[in-house]
């Protein structure tokens, strides 16, 4: 598809599974659209694309219901900049990369203006906060579901959806790549290795790295020739799990700090250590035996016990719809309990080739060639490239 006209995109991520999302989207829409311009809020990956970026998506990086709002002054600025920078110029169309509690707002306004809204990955509906719904229906055009469960109940209202997978079971291999990434890292097949995973935000390393820490240590004294890999996202998330060790006392450790590299750590992992969020996906994906943890702070925890409904969080057993994998929760999340599960998967290589078994599935109905999908629904969305362009497909 090509069209002379400059389409205006314009695209809102909190966080880095949705910068993740966005930039594969982005890549898919230029090739239909090679003169689109993008702009708005996101990340790294994003800008590597092209895409134009007024804040830092670390702004919006905030998780707990109390956390969020401790910050609301400044989300709160954050978005009515957005909103007046949007409205002062429209864009073509905007699209809201996940963050539903701010990007649902947003759009309802802009919506109201007559800008279509895509609303990229289904809001949590499903767990704990059903009548969401009624303010979804009328703030977005259209939702792009990630998960097969979601679909059902967003036509029940009558709210377009399309499912188009998760983009993580596009790129990341199916079958296992255990003993490659092994080669990368030149670690030999008969040493216990272990991935740790404290999170891809600051508020999230704030609240598990000691305790990540501390279950590396309880695992050493069962396998004292453990090795620990710690794929880092950021140079601050580096720098906070630094001193973590350092307040842990534990610099004697072997901890191998990384930048990045998370799929090649997990891959390379016999168990991985994880905090709740799509790096549990990620893990699911690489086929690999995990542990999931969250901690948060107790009033928020308080709150997400009142209004939970799933008997789990942890995306793996959400999909699988039965529990997988362990999970532990707030208080539960402690160094021994972290331990004693990772060290059950370690031994337990039935257990281990069951899971594998159940992450095939998943991965092989996550795999919908999704950028694509999801490029051809914004494509929808945008009339006057239609009448022109979709012969040329």
């Amino acid at each position: 598809m090509t069209s002379g006209k400059a389409v205006r995109i314009a695209m809102v991520a909190g966080e880095t599974s949705g910068d993740l999302l966005a930039s594969h989207l982005i890549l898919a829409l230029k090739q239909k659209l090679p003169n689109a311009v993008f702009f708005g809020l996101g990340g790294p990956k994003m800008i590597e694309q092209g895409f134009q970026t007024r804040h830092s998506m670390e702004k919006l990086a905030v998780r707990g219901l109390i956390e969020v709002l401790k910050h609301f002054r400044e989300i709160y600025a954050l978005r009515k900049d957005l909103k007046s920078w949007f409205l002062s110029d429209p864009p073509d169309i905007f699209i809201g990369i996940d963050s539903p509690d701010f990007n649902l707002g947003l759009e309802k306004i802009l919506k109201h203006k007559g800008i279509p809204c895509i609303h990229y990955v289904s809001p949590t509906i499903w767990a704990w906060r059903k009548r969401r719904i009624y303010k979804i229906a009328a703030s977005v055009s259209h939702v792009l579901a990630l998960f097969p469960f979601e679909p059902e109940f967003y036509e029940k209202h009558k709210v377009p959806v399309t499912y188009v997978g998760h983009p993580l079971a596009d790129m990341l291999p199916v079958e296992d790549k255990r003993n490659h990434a092994r080669e990368l890292f030149d670690l030999p097949e008969e040493r216990p290795v272990f991935a740790i995973l404290p999170g891809s935000r600051q508020s999230e390393l704030e609240y598990m790295a000691t305790t990540f820490i501390d279950t590396a240590r309880e695992i050493l004294d069962t396998l004292p020739h453990a090795l620990f890999l710690v794929p880092l996202a950021t140079r601050e998330t580096r720098l906070l799990f630094e001193l973590a060790i350092y307040k842990s006392a534990a610099t004697d450790l072997p901890f191998q700090l990384l930048y990045g590299h998370a799929h090649e750590a997990m891959m390379a992992a016999d168990v991985v250590l994880v905090t709740s969020g799509t790096a549990t996906l990620e893990a699911a994906l690489l086929k690999r035996p995990m542990v999931i943890a969250y901690k948060i702070s107790r009033s928020s925890a308080w709150l997400m016990r009142r209004l939970c409904y799933l008997p789990y969080f942890g995306l793996p057993n959400i999909l699988a719809g039965k529990f997988i994998v362990p999970e532990f929760f707030q208080e539960d999340a402690n160094p021994k309990n972290l331990a004693q599960a990772m060290l059950n998967f370690y031994s337990d290589k039935t257990a281990c080739e069951k899971i594998y078994g159940s992450f095939h599935e998943i991965h092989r109905q996550l795999k919908q060639n999704t950028a694509e999908k999801a490029a051809n629904v914004v494509i929808r969305y945008l009339p006057s490239l239609q009448e022109h362009d979709l012969g040329a497909t």
